[in-house]
């Protein structure tokens, strides 16, 4: 039972950092994205 406790928080742990960073890393990405296409639309103002 102690083995099975020992393994759900050595790998329990690392899964939940791992979601954690994820939804982190989704949003970031997201705004990115509209960072970008802000860009791009400035760039096509620029040019015309």
């Amino acid at each position: 039972m102690e083995e099975l406790l020992a393994q759900i928080s050595n790998i329990g742990f690392p899964i939940a950092i791992s979601c954690y960073l994820l939804v982190r890393f989704e949003k970031k990405l997201e705004e990115l994205k509209e960072v970008i296409g802000e860009l791009s639309n400035a760039v096509e103002k620029l040019n015309k």
